[in-house]
């Protein structure tokens, strides 16, 4: 499986109660550290302005990378801007590796599924797997994209764009539009590969693995670390079944200290590498 990270994706110092924007490099660190393998992929390019502008109002895109409008963190900071190209980018470029090899990829990134066409929200500037969805369609890779994003928060951006643009190839699931409690996390557990079958005719999975669904997780989470275990276990079981390429994130994850939430993340490598040969 190969992790597509550039250094350029990272930012520090960036003042938020988010991780995200510091957590590529601090996971890719984590791995090293428990010896996982890493096959690292560098060499992409950072998605351009007018790529960006295929899923977000043109204005906005030249205005937060000019430093005129606020990030997705509220702040103007030049580090924050320079890296959102870079991290869209590790997105793309998993997704054409994906696609053309028929195999799983990763992308250590965070911050995608609150941004809108015309607004950022929740820590996300801009988003990247609406705009890797709208990039491989216009270069012909892709019919059909399948969006799952098991994160604990209702991804309303990615729904806007797919709405404001009228995406109907893409189809995506949304774990926080379920309202789900720890009381009937196995009920949606059980229910989980039924809805992931629903996903059969698609060409590629954009699956964000949030690290905020831990029930530990100040923001709300649901599922203890088992259940997020065989939640990855289900969605790269299933979509490998089913030979359909999986491309991952990070997504949320907000515990103290940020180890925890790097923990959960592991768990989701390790599943990802298990389930990556021969897709």
């Amino acid at each position: 499986m190969k992790t597509f990270y550039r250094p350029e994706m990272n930012v520090q110092g960036n003042t938020s109660f988010s991780p995200s924007a510091g957590k590529p490099k601090q996971f890719i660190e984590f791995l090293l550290q428990h010896n996982l393998p890493l096959n690292i992929e560098d060499g992409f390019l950072p998605v351009s302005r007018q790529d960006l502008s295929m899923a977000h109002d043109e204005m906005m895109v030249n205005g937060i990378l000019d430093l005129k409008l606020e990030n997705g963190f509220g702040n103007r900071l030049p580090e924050v801007a320079k890296s959102l190209p870079f991290t869209s980018g590790s997105f793309y470029a998993a997704s054409e590796w994906a696609i053309k090899s028929k195999e799983n990829a990763f992308s250590p990134t965070s911050g995608f599924h609150h941004a809108g066409f015309k607004r950022v929200a929740g820590f996300c500037t801009f988003n990247g797997l609406l705009v890797s969805a709208l990039k491989l369609k216009s270069k012909g890779l892709v019919q059909k994209i399948g969006i799952v994003d098991i994160d604990n928060h209702y991804g309303d951006g990615t729904e806007n764009i797919i709405n404001h643009l009228r995406l109907n190839w893409i189809k995506h699931y949304t774990f926080g539009a379920e309202g789900i409690g720890a009381s009937n996390a196995e009920e949606w557990l059980s229910g989980l590969e039924k809805k992931l079958k629903a996903f059969k005719d698609v060409d590629i999975i954009f699956y964000q693995a949030g690290g905020d669904v831990h029930i530990s997780d100040p923001l709300g989470g649901v599922l203890t670390s088992e259940q997020m275990k065989r939640r990855d276990e289900l969605v790269f079981s299933t979509f490998k079944k089913l030979g359909i390429p999986v491309v991952w994130n990070m997504a949320g994850g907000y515990q103290d200290p940020l180890e925890k939430v790097l923990e959960l993340h592991k768990t989701t490598y390790e599943i990802a590498l298990h389930y990556s040969a021969n897709v």
